[in-house]
């Protein structure tokens, strides 16, 4: 029995709906088994509805996490990718790339591809310098990692965005990468 009055709507597009349900619905029972909620997907519409078992799902977050969830898999994640957000530490940060194209779809195109680079180096090289999964589909970027993995895959997204070279986006990362390290260095001669 479900706890009534609460639950939350979802609008999906209709070709990330199989990735929500999954193969033989596998998808969709872990979503329920591991937030503690019931979804209803309605594959003509698009909607997911999230439903709360009971008062524990309601106190445990249980429909934030499913929601979370269904919406990074809505916007390109891979199932495997958006069950991070069940962690406390991890949360999920989503970019409008139509803020730095206007209406040109060709700019928006641009943008995009400077974003995923040649066979998907830099958004590879992105996620392993800054620990965030990123993903870029439709006219959204988006990040699921920790607040610092996020802040720096995204300063260096909007660095893109706005036009610098990738080679100056690599210096900003090595640049961050080399700062972090002497902090670890000089904890490490402290607490030594």
């Amino acid at each position: 029995m479900t706890f009534e009055g609460v639950f939350k709507t979802i609008k999906v597009s209709k070709d990330r709906i199989g990735s929500i349900v999954g193969k033989n619905g596998q998808v969709k029972t872990e979503i329920e088994s591991k937030c503690k909620v019931y979804l209803d997907v309605d594959g003509e519409t698009g909607d997911v509805s999230i439903k709360a078992r009971d008062k524990d799902s309601l106190i445990q977050s249980g429909i934030f996490k499913a929601s979370e969830i269904i919406l990074a898999i809505s916007k390109g994640f891979a199932p495997q990718r958006a069950f991070r957000l069940l962690s406390d530490e991890c949360l999920l940060q989503l970019i409008d790339l139509r803020e730095f194209s206007g209406k040109s779809l060709n700019s928006l195109d641009r943008i995009k591809s400077r974003l995923i680079g040649q066979n998907g180096k830099f958004r590879k090289n992105l996620e392993d310098f800054s620990g965030s999964d990123i993903s870029i589909y439709g006219h959204f970027a988006g990040f699921i990692g920790t607040f610092d993995e996020n802040s720096l895959a995204l300063n260096a997204i909007l660095m893109i965005c706005k036009g610098s070279s990738h080679k100056s986006v690599y210096h900003m990362l090595e640049e961050h990468k080399r700062k972090k390290k002497l902090e670890r260095l000089e904890l490490w001669e402290k607490s030594g």
